[in-house]
């Protein structure tokens, strides 16, 4: 799974690069939900070897897991650890409305 993680690793330092306009970034905040298929410390190890050498060395990337949860037609939410993709509460099909994600929630600079 490493080139999974390498490929996301490098598109999230190609956006963070951008956002930053130059200032020198300390800490990146993502958020993965569980569906995305990422390993957290795959892609921490692998945001070190991205950034490495570049504006963004040095940079400290921050993951939080964010579980699976859905919702079934008559509005019940269930957590979903074992990936059913059916309401424990009715046993009907449900919507994700949670655990595909992968958003940068902030991006610290230094402050000149």
């Amino acid at each position: 799974m490493l080139v999974h993680e390498v490929a996301l690793s490098s598109q999230l330092a190609r956006a963070v690069d951008r956002a930053a306009q130059g200032r020198r970034v300390l800490v990146v905040r993502v958020r993965i939900g569980v569906l995305r298929q990422v390993v957290p410390e795959t892609l921490e190890y692998a945001w070190g070897f991205v950034i490495k050498g570049t504006p963004l060395d040095g940079a400290v990337l921050e993951t939080t897991s964010v579980p699976l949860r859905l919702r079934c037609p008559d509005g019940h939410i269930t957590d979903d650890g074992e990936l059913k993709f059916s309401c424990a509460t009715c046993g009907a099909p449900a919507e994700v409305i949670s655990g595909e994600e992968f958003t940068v929630m902030d991006i610290e600079v230094e402050q000149s």
